[in-house]
């Protein structure tokens, strides 16, 4: 395809954008072609993307709604951008995981479930009432004992109080019921007990009474007791004021601890009432269909013949057929939505407007081909044509060269990341961008081959693996070298980690945990624990107090406090983010800014990008160390005080890794940790995890970036496919030998990545 003729439908013009580190920037992007956006981490990419032109759509699309609607619609800021124009309506598809309750299931969040509901009450038989009496989320349908949920929870009285104290000696074990607590107080006050009688010596009438009672009234309360107040024994009163109120979520780690699901005794996890579950079809009652995987739901789909059923089961094909086409045909109806991934999730998303009628829209997406392997990748980049095909337009944030070079256009960010990014480095198609000198067209030629492989110094086995989908495997992990753990998505990759942690007897540093909790008050310095020593430092040369340089205590500006920015919220519109006109966004008021050290205050200081900040505390091993390892995963650029909540994913990634590269003799576990990286990253990082494994260390990483692959000393490939078909070990050996594996998707995908490169 010719560059003069990429604009044959029209584009979207952007002009001067400055939105983050963009430098007033300005390109015209193709519709209804797919457009690739690539650079490297933190070069401005979702900069352009989601937060200037998505954000643009979103805004002027929820402004054409009255006021009062727009006050319960997402709020967007102003981009900083000078025009767009041409811009169509913009549909986002984050790669986020789907937020959900112990109700939300694949099949109710796709709306697969409602024609189920409908399906099963049209043609069922016998007739046990209309599409609501299929519902575990309505009365109508749940299950009286577990309401819907298919479990009911237990609480571990053992757990819960220590037989060996009374009441007055903290016998209730459980939080904010220690002595002295309002909470504590309704038992120790209620006259019913002898406080200083440990809970061993209770009656069983009194034990019960404590643990068990229903809320009442209490027929003569003592002096002290609150007139409205009601007693209530201890095991219904966690459950009600706690664990199903919103209390629960602060509470986590301590109901974790006493709570066990227990498969509900009268539904038997079913969720629906015994009458319900009487209606059948061909002999399968609508749970049994829900339980089922999306390849087996066609099968019991195609055996239905009744005439009155032709249109739903036509819709519902529609909806599982794109499921299946993207790859998701292992999963389950019944599969809870919170257990998803971030790359489950967006299929899911992209599979839902696959079967819709809307055009000339704009798909916007973020780096689809996270979490997938390679053979997933395929199915993705076949529906991403399709959703083209209809007469949309595609926009993809993405590093990996498989979807990168399926592009009808690339724009390429740069050249480099924050400050020294935020620049047009490239625009053009494919082919002009594999003839360019451009630091992407680089990376892609550059060549491929195996590594030479190390000798491992020992090895770890583990026999008989059958963790959810594992189907019994043996597999040995080597020590002292670099492995490789891959697999399509959803093969049993993680379940094997999962066994491996569980069968770990000594200590291992697992980076494969949940993101970063940050807030706008969070920086690389509070993260790497080093701002208390540079406050230190402050106060010892000027004699003063430490807090003075808290810009969450003494410091802290007046107007903004210590945020740097004063945020305004506007009703029904959009909050005003500002710089602090006080502080100019330094955060610190001016008394603690008329201190120096070496000639900086500390604004000065936290202002510095980490490598100037590596010199000018060059002299201090236990600053400098942290903040070359900061420089070593490739964050030279950021500064210190840098909001983490301004960070990309992939810049959050590596920071985490830096907290962790000083370690010997150590396991390391990883969870794709090139997720959000350039080509250039990815390198480095290979670089890195070689000289954790020089150092002594083992690396074992969950991995499907083939550069990976192909760096490691030991691959162990899970699969062939995802769900109830994967599961087996279909390879354990060099890379470079799971080429002539047959069953290993990876050693094709391999094969097939080498004949590129």
């Amino acid at each position: 395809m010719k560059n003069n003729n990429i604009f044959e439908n029209g584009y979207i013009e952007v002009e001067d954008a400055w939105q983050n580190n963009l430098q007033h920037i300005s390109l015209k992007i193709p519709k209804q072609k797919i457009t690739v956006f690539v650079g490297l981490s933190g070069s401005g990419k979702s900069s352009l993307v989601f937060d200037t032109i998505a954000a643009m759509s979103r805004r002027e699309l929820n402004e054409t709604f009255p006021s009062f609607t727009q006050q319960y619609l997402p709020k967007f800021g102003q981009p900083h951008v000078g025009r767009i124009s041409h811009l169509p309506v913009a549909i986002v598809i984050e790669q986020k995981r789907l937020t959900g309750n112990a109700r939300s299931t694949l099949a109710t969040y796709t709306g697969i479930y409602s024609l189920l509901r409908l399906l099963f009450s049209r043609i069922g038989k016998p007739f046990v009432g209309y599409s609501d009496s299929f519902s575990f989320n309505l009365p109508q349908g749940m299950c009286p004992e577990c309401q819907g949920l298919g479990y009911v929870d237990e609480l571990d009285e053992s757990r819960l109080i220590d037989p060996t104290k009374s009441l007055n000696e903290g016998a209730i074990r459980f939080v904010s019921f220690g002595p002295g607590t309002w909470r504590w107080k309704r038992y120790a006050n209620s006259g019913l007990f002898d406080n200083d009688k440990p809970l061993a010596k209770y009656t069983t009438a009194e034990y019960d009474l404590l643990m068990h009672a229903p809320q009442q009234k209490l027929t003569d309360p003592p002096e002290g007791w609150y007139k409205t107040a009601k007693y209530e024994g201890l095991v219904p009163r966690i459950k009600r004021s706690i664990l199903y109120s919103k209390e629960g979520e602060h509470h986590k780690e301590a109901l974790s601890e006493i709570v066990k699901h227990k498969v509900c005794p009268v539904c038997q996890g079913l969720r629906l009432k015994k009458e319900t579950l009487k209606n059948k079809i061909n002999g399968y009652n609508i749970s049994r269909v829900t339980n089922m995987d999306l390849v087996h739901v066609m099968e019991f789909l195609s055996k239905i013949t009744a005439p009155l059923a032709t249109d739903v089961i036509r819709e519902l094909q529609t909806k599982i057929q794109s499921l299946i086409d993207i790859g998701l045909g292992y999963l389950t109806l019944d599969r809870n939505t919170g257990t998803l991934s971030g790359g489950e999730a967006q299929r899911i998303k992209i599979a839902k407007y696959l079967t819709s009628s809307l055009a000339d829209m704009v798909y916007v997406l973020d780096e689809p081909s996270v979490g997938l392997h390679p053979h997933d990748i395929k199915l993705i980049k076949q529906a991403l044509t399709r959703l083209r095909q209809k007469g949309n337009t595609i926009m993809i944030v993405e590093h990996n060269p498989s979807v990168i070079s399926f592009a009808d256009y690339v724009v390429e960010i740069g050249p480099k990341a924050g400050r020294k990014g935020g620049k047009i480095t490239f625009n053009g198609t494919y082919t002009e961008l594999m003839e360019s000198n451009t630091l992407t067209a680089r990376w892609l030629r550059k060549a491929r081959r195996f590594n030479k492989g190390r000798k491992p110094t020992g090895k770890l086995s583990l026999r008989q693996v059958a963790l959810h989908n594992l189907k019994n495997i043996d597999v040995s992990f080597p020590l002292g070298v670099m492995t490789v753990v891959s697999g399509v998505a959803g093969s049993g990759k993680s379940s094997l980690i999962t066994a491996l942690k569980n069968n770990l007897k000594v200590d291992y540093v697992d980076l494969a945990q949940a993101p970063l909790g940050v807030n706008i008050r969070s920086t690389p310095v509070t993260y790497l624990n080093i701002l208390d020593h540079i406050r230190r430092l402050f106060g010892k040369a000027n004699h003063v107090s430490t807090q003075l340089f808290s810009y969450n205590s003494k410091g802290a500006c007046p107007r903004c406090k210590g945020k740097g920015v004063t945020i305004t919220n506007m009703a029904f519109m959009d909050p005003v983010v500002q710089v602090c006109e006080l502080c100019q966004g330094k955060r610190y008021n001016e008394d603690a800014l008329q201190y120096l050290y070496h000639g900086k205050n500390i604004a000065d200081v936290l202002a510095l990008p980490v490598k100037d900040a590596a010199g000018f505390f060059a002299d201090l091993p236990e600053l400098k160390t942290k903040l070359d390892n900061l420089i070593r995963v490739g964050l030279a650029y950021l500064t210190l005080d840098q909001p983490l909540t301004t960070l990309s994913g992939g810049e959050l990634q590596r920071l985490k890794l830096a907290f962790e590269l000083d370690n010997k003799g150590q396991i390391y576990l990883l969870d794709e940790p090139t997720a959000g990286l350039h080509l250039q990253d990815t390198e480095r990082l290979i670089s890195l995890f070689n000289e954790l494994v020089e150092q002594g260390n083992t690396v074992i990483i969950i991995e499907h970036n083939l550069d990976v692959v192909i760096a490691a000393d030991w691959l162990i490939d899970i699969g062939p496919d995802a769900g109830i078909y994967g599961g087996k070990l279909t390879f354990s050996g060099r890379p470079c030998d799971a080429v002539k594996a047959e069953e290993s998707r990876t050693g094709a995908a391999l094969k097939e990545f080498l004949r590129t490169y």
